[in-house]
């Protein structure tokens, strides 16, 4: 799944570490998840959206088949 939130959390000026402290999550699961290694749980992806005050389909696109 591709996203968005490298380009998100730079432009509201978090570093990995302050986003991952605001979720509760370990700066490698932001990487990971930047990278695209893996897919967020929904509850991530739910508080991910409301750290960005947008809806989760606009953090998250699925890849083309």
């Amino acid at each position: 799944m591709q996203n968005s939130l490298a380009e998100r959390r730079k432009a509201r000026g978090l570093s990995q570490q302050a986003l991952a402290d605001e979720l509760g999550v370990s700066r490698q699961s932001i990487i990971s998840l930047e990278k695209g290694r893996y897919d967020p749980s929904l509850p991530l992806a739910f508080k991910l959206a409301a750290v960005f005050g947008c809806a989760i389909e606009e953090l998250f696109t699925p890849e083309p088949e």
